[in-house]
C-alpha cells in the first residue's frame, strides 16, 4: 500500500510539473503578438478493481459500493485559448490585425501552408508583404515600386496610390483562412500553426463573411494571456506539487517506521 502512495504522489508531481511549464510558456509569451494562451487538461490514470459494485457479496446479496483504488493523474492534453486579444494601435500601414475569428496565410519554406495571427507584415525587396522571416503572405499581395496611401479595407481589399499622384488602385485582397475547430490546430513555432485532421480543412474567404474576422490597419492583436490568471494558477500549481511532496515524504516516514518495528 505505501509503495502504491510513493506511485501515485509521484504522478501528481509530474503532472503539476508539467502543468507550470505550460504555465511558463503562457507568461513567457505575454508579449508575443497574436498569441494565444493553453491551457493543461488532467485526466485519471488506470483504476485497480478490487472490487466491483453489484458483485455479489454472498448467494443472497451484492455489494452496493465497490473498492477502486486509483493509480494517480497524468496530462491528457493542452488546449489553445482562442479568445480575442486586445487590439493595439501601431500607425505602421503594414501592420493588420483581425478582430474576429480566422487566420492569416503564409507559404512557409517547402511550399507548406502556415496560418498566424501575428499580422505584424513588411515588404519585401520585390515588394511582397511579407513575414518578419520572410515568408510571403497568401494569395501574394505585391506592391508596386513608388506606390503611398497602402489602404487595406476591413475585407481585405488592398490598395494604393500610384506614383504622380495617380488615384487609389486596386492590387489585391487578403484572404482569412477558418477552421471548424481552431483549438485542432498544431503550433510550429514563429507564431505559425499548421492545420491538422482533427482542426479540420481551412475555410477560406474574405474577411468579414462566414464568421470571419474583418481586418483593421494600423494595428495588432496582442497575447490574450491575463498576467493576474496566470499568477494565480501558478500559486495553486506551487501548492498542489507541496502537497505530494508532503506526501512522499509521509510514505518514506511510514515505510521506514514499519522496517524499524518489523
Amino acid at each position: 500500500m505505501p509503495s502504491s502512495a510513493l506511485h501515485v504522489a509521484r504522478t501528481g508531481l509530474e503532472a503539476q510539473d508539467t502543468r507550470m511549464r505550460v504555465i511558463a510558456n503562457n507568461l513567457a509569451n505575454i508579449g508575443t503578438t497574436g498569441f494565444k494562451r493553453d491551457r493543461a487538461n488532467f485526466a485519471t490514470l488506470a483504476y485497480q478493481d478490487a472490487r466491483v459494485a453489484g458483485q455479489q457479496s454472498s448467494s443472497e446479496t451484492a455489494y452496493a459500493t465497490g473498492l477502486n483504488l486509483g493509480t494517480g493523474v497524468g496530462i491528457l492534453s493542452t488546449t489553445s485559448i482562442t479568445t480575442q486579444g486586445t487590439l493595439a494601435a501601431t500607425g505602421n500601414a503594414l501592420d493588420l490585425a483581425l478582430d474576429g475569428d480566422g487566420y492569416f496565410q503564409v507559404q512557409l519554406p517547402g511550399g507548406r501552408l502556415g496560418y498566424t495571427r501575428a499580422g505584424n507584415f513588411t515588404r519585401s525587396a520585390e515588394g511582397l508583404l511579407v513575414t518578419s522571416q520572410g515568408y510571403a503572405l497568401q494569395p501574394p499581395i505585391t506592391i508596386p515600386e513608388g506606390a503611398s496611401a497602402i489602404t487595406v479595407a476591413a475585407d481585405g481589399t488592398v490598395s494604393v496610390n500610384g506614383a504622380g499622384g495617380a488615384g487609389p488602385t486596386e492590387i489585391g485582397q487578403i484572404t482569412i483562412a477558418a477552421f471548424a475547430n481552431p483549438a485542432g490546430l498544431q503550433a510550429l513555432g514563429d507564431n505559425f500553426l499548421a492545420e491538422t485532421a482533427a482542426s479540420g480543412a481551412a475555410q477560406v474567404g474574405a474577411a468579414g463573411e462566414g464568421g470571419r474576422g474583418s481586418l483593421r490597419q494600423g494595428m495588432l492583436e496582442a497575447s490574450n494571456v491575463n498576467v493576474v490568471e496566470e499568477l494565480v494558477d501558478m500559486i495553486e500549481c506551487q501548492r498542489a506539487y507541496e502537497i505530494n511532496s508532503k506526501m512522499i515524504s509521509a510514505v518514506d516516514e511510514m515505510l521506514k517506521n514499519a522496517n524499524q518495528t518489523l
